[in-house]
């Protein structure tokens, strides 16, 4: 097994000490790492930024040929980790001597030490990994008391005086927030606000889910197998490809394997919603993206997207976008034409 050893500090003396372990090619813009890796020993991206507030947030995606410990020095002010597993597996302890906790794929995990003992994760070789941290110093936690958010998290998570570890699977809403992190294009300051705007959505997510009010959806979760939520994920992809399908619970359920009532339980698990009312979610977004960028009139985009009645069409798109299908063509062409 291969030791590698990360010091406490900044974004760049971190990437600095991967750069030196894992022989990578590290390159930053404004604050953001990426130590590009392709040795023999290990094949991926790891990519990580320091916000000014003291949130820290890395994404490893990744393999290794040999099995890796890799250890954290955490100091006093040791941080919250919320880790979000999404490929492959891995192991956390609080010390060499600690329990080992295992994060599978759609398993997220809070990690909270109350000592400076090393955080540590453990890879198995031949194992693409990819998982993202969000760390909040607790330093930083401690000396801002006028932002909500940060109160609401030391209220929630800083008043244990144990070492915490909560492994739990993921909450989906939250798969969507890190998917809409990966697909920030932007650059510059801009790119560094959406980032934090996003962060700092997900941390409320977490706060929400340690309290009471999260009780009932951890029970609903622990009732769905992890092959019947890919299930869902799956058919949900095939859905917002092909939003315009005439689909019926019994066609999804013969795809799915799944039995009608698991099909809605994890459609609301997943995304919140009704199988129906996410097929019609699905439809509106894929004819709000037609407006934008074909030259279709809207009779042909209702058709293009599934819909019998225009009329049907029109008031469900106005509760979303709090204008007619038409005057939102309008305003687009406006817009272009002043561009």
């Amino acid at each position: 097994m291969k030791s590698i050893y990360l010091k406490a500090g900044k974004a760049q003396d971190v990437f600095n000490e991967l750069k030196k372990n894992l022989k990578g090619i590290l390159t930053s813009n404004n604050e953001e790492y990426n130590l590009a890796l392709e040795s023999d020993f290990a094949k991926g991206n790891i990519e990580g930024m320091t916000f000014q507030e003291g949130m820290t947030y890395m994404q490893f995606e990744i393999v290794f040929s040999d099995d890796v410990m890799l250890s954290i020095e955490l100091f006093k002010t040791s941080p919250i980790f919320f880790a979000y597993c999404s490929e492959g597996s891995l192991k956390h302890s609080f010390g060499v001597n600690g329990d080992k906790n295992c994060l599978k794929k759609y398993n997220s995990g809070v990690l909270k030490s109350t000592s400076s003992i090393n955080s540590i994760l453990y890879f198995e070789k031949n194992i693409p990994i990819k998982f993202s941290i969000i760390g909040i110093g607790t330093s930083a936690i401690s000396n801002v008391q006028n932002d909500n958010l940060i109160h609401k998290l030391k209220n929630t998570f800083l008043k244990r005086k144990d070492d915490y570890v909560d492994i739990r699977f993921r909450n989906f809403k939250i798969d969507e927030k890190i998917e809409e992190l990966n697909a920030i294009t932007q650059t510059g300051i801009v790119r560094n606000l959406l980032k934090k705007g996003i962060l700092q959505i997900i941390l409320a997510m977490e706060i929400e889910q340690h309290t009471d009010s999260f009780v009932k959806i951890s029970e609903a979760i622990t009732c769905l197998t992890l092959r019947q939520i890919e299930e869902i994920k799956r058919i949900s992809n095939f859905i917002m490809n092909f939003p315009a399908e005439q689909f019926t619970i019994k066609f999804l359920t013969q795809k799915t394997g799944l039995s009608p009532s698991k099909l809605q339980e994890g459609f609301k698990l997943v995304h919140s919603r009704t199988v129906n009312d996410f097929i019609t979610f699905m439809r509106i977004e894929k004819a709000e993206n037609l407006i934008r960028t074909s030259d279709l009139n809207i009779s042909e985009i209702v058709y293009a997207i599934g819909f019998t009645s225009r009329s049907y069409f029109s008031k469900i798109f106005k509760q979303k976008y709090n204008c007619s299908p038409k005057d939102y063509k309008y305003n687009q062409n406006s817009v272009a034409k002043t561009a």
